[in-house]
């Protein structure tokens, strides 16, 4: 069970620290243990129970009638609301609960509802990234434990292999071919996945070698596929090399190879690219090449 502070429930749930307090003192809502020195904090119960009152007060409930209602009221609530709300904030507060809960059923429920209406791509975008960007800070933080980070991945990572198969038949013969890998070390795999479904069903040509991919390995591959790119994204750094010292090594290695880099490794952070290098700076930069790029 992880512990949270009352700033890891204001972040998370975008509720303010001071409306959180007035609600436990005004309508005994949750109730936090305290440590030795009379600090805060709170359980997964208590993230859950906020996050879904969090929800429920958005779409105009009172919070005097939230907290007259039982837990089994308030989560069915919740799910009425999370198969029909639009807000996109409310659907990462809906996942990052079945998260916690480890609760397939209603994380399929919520990724089917939205790919109906906004289709795989924009759910993707709008619904997915923003939420993997919470489960991000959660790990860093301490707020979830492998075994929800793995959970959950694993789901987003199965969604994402069925919609790249749904695209397989409609590649063009005539466009680029892209060679996607992630360098040695790198364990992260779903941005490589969604950027090889963008490429899919933009009818680029792809050869995917996914993560933790050996140097030699990717010099053997190229030299049978002769690639028009390569595609690569550094969500941390390579394994036994810097950064800047791994991107200079692919460049002088396939100097006559266009060469994309991308992820949250060179984001924020100073880097020189050489000319046969292109950085790709989030997902809409990466969307604006592929389709200056399509034949």
């Amino acid at each position: 069970m992880c512990k949270y502070s009352i700033k890891d429930l204001e972040r998370l749930s975008e509720i303010k620290a001071h409306t959180i307090r007035i609600w436990e003192q005004r309508y005994n809502i949750i109730s936090p243990n305290r440590t030795d020195t009379n600090i805060r904090t709170y359980s997964d119960d208590d993230l859950r129970k906020i996050l879904n009152i969090a929800l429920l007060n958005k779409h105009g409930i009172k919070i005097s009638h939230i907290a007259e209602m039982s837990d089994a009221d308030i989560n069915q609530q919740v799910i009425s609301f999370s198969e029909s709300d639009t807000d996109f904030s409310n659907q990462v507060n809906a996942l990052t609960i079945a998260m916690i809960e480890m609760d397939e059923d209603r994380f399929d429920k919520i990724i089917s509802t939205n790919t109906l209406r906004l289709g795989f791509e924009k759910t993707m975008i709008r619904v997915l990234y923003p939420f993997l960007q919470r489960v991000g800070m959660m790990w860093l933080t301490g707020a979830i434990n492998p075994a929800q980070e793995h959970f959950i991945s694993n789901l987003i990572r199965q969604k994402l292999i069925v919609a790249i198969d749904g695209q397989s038949a409609s590649i063009n013969p005539q466009s680029p071919k892209f060679l996607l890998f992630c360098p040695e070390g790198e364990m992260h795999e779903i941005p490589l996945l969604f950027s090889n479904y963008l490429l899919r069903s933009r009818k680029f040509r792809v050869v995917y070698l996914g993560i933790n991919l050996p140097f030699d390995n990717l010099k053997s591959v190229s030299a049978i596929h002769e690639p028009n790119y390569l595609f690569t994204i550094l969500t941390t750094q390579p394994s036994g090399i810097e950064t800047q010292d791994y991107i200079n090594k692919l460049s002088k290695s396939y100097l006559n190879t266009n060469i994309i880099v991308s992820g949250r490794e060179l984001f924020n952070k100073k880097f020189n690219f050489p000319k046969n290098v292109n950085f790709i700076n989030g997902i809409d930069d990466l969307l604006k090449f592929l389709d200056d790029n399509k034949v």
